[in-house]
């Protein structure tokens, strides 16, 4: 197949599971057809399960190597394995993860969104202290993240008229005000702002009811306030998830687990969460390719060719 997709694949930290999913994964003979994979490998010896600051670096340095074919145009889109947050830490990157480096470098508003066939669920606020969150949420984030969301849905999933669920941030959504005010006084406003411009987004819904009852299921997307919030029902209900970076000018995923040191170097890592990964990576460039081509041109009400001008006189049309 000529032009294939080329997929960048970092394999994380080497100390964890990640080499061993990466490779398990790209045993699937339908890669073949779908893409070119460009796997970014770390010479060094390094022991399963043993986490060091050179395994951290390593991971490190494997990114920023795909990070910079990727603004080369070298590869089309990149998916990344595990890290760990805290292996990784030095003076050359004192970030909290992949999302919050890959918007440093490709600026934008990042958003922090996870993908199955089950649900799509996207974060306010994502690698913070629950303690913090509260402070860290305002009706202009909300509106921001909204607006993000309703434009990834349309051009990275081809859902032409987006519906989104927001969550409360206190139990029963505050309770008229009994366990917080946060819903009156910030994401309901913030949520009829989002209305008002044309994105429909509903809400705030308490979390837990939105869930046991299955009402998720008839939105498009959901927008959580903090990390565990809607982290732990997606998990939950979708094993083999994918973490996408929505709100950047590239496209970047990952499996939806971490390093998994202590099963590393011991062949039980599933590599499930890491083929969804790449698949949906395939998708979502395929989709925003397809979207450019569809706006760039908008229809016009003449053509010129070869300098002459051709129009149509609607008076002369047989209706």
């Amino acid at each position: 197949m000529a032009n294939k997709i080329k997929i960048g694949i970092t394999q994380g930290d080497p100390a964890g599971v990640g080499p061993e999913i990466v490779r398990k994964a790209l045993e699937d003979p339908r890669f073949e057809e779908l893409c070119t994979p460009v796997v970014y490998k770390y010479s060094g010896e390094f022991e399963p399960g043993v986490p060091t600051a050179a395994s951290g670096a390593a991971a490190v340095a494997m990114l920023k190597a795909a990070v910079a074919d990727l603004k080369a145009g070298k590869i089309d889109a990149l998916v990344t394995a595990p890290i760990s947050k805290e292996n990784a830490q030095s003076e050359d990157f004192n970030l909290s993860g992949h999302t919050e480096f890959l918007a440093a470098e490709f600026g934008g508003a990042a958003l922090m969104m996870m993908v199955s066939e089950a649900m799509r669920v996207a974060l306010v606020t994502s690698h913070m202290a629950l303690a913090d969150v509260p402070g860290a949420i305002s009706k202009e984030k909300i509106v921001e993240k909204l607006r993000i969301l309703r434009d990834t849905l349309v051009k990275d999933f081809g859902i032409v008229a987006p519906r989104i669920a927001v969550m409360a941030l206190n139990p029963h959504g505050g309770e008229g005000g009994m366990m917080g005010t946060d819903e009156a006084e910030v994401i309901r406003p913030a949520v009829e702002q989002a209305y008002s411009e044309g994105i429909l987004a509903f809400g705030p819904f308490a979390a837990d009811g939105l869930f046991v009852s299955g009402e998720f299921a008839k939105y498009d997307a959901l927008l959580a306030m903090y990390h565990d919030q809607g982290l732990a029902p997606f998990k939950a209900l979708s094993p083999d998830g994918v973490n996408f970076t929505a709100g950047l000018s590239v496209v970047r995923t990952s499996p939806d687990h971490g390093t998994a040191f202590d099963i590393a170097g011991k062949d039980e890592a599933n590599p499930d969460s890491m083929r969804n990964a790449i698949y949906t990576a395939i998708d979502i460039y395929r989709n925003r390719v397809a979207w450019a081509e569809m706006s760039k041109n908008p229809l016009k009400h003449y053509e010129r060719e070869k300098g002459d001008e051709r129009t149509i006189d609607l008076s002369k049309s047989e209706i």
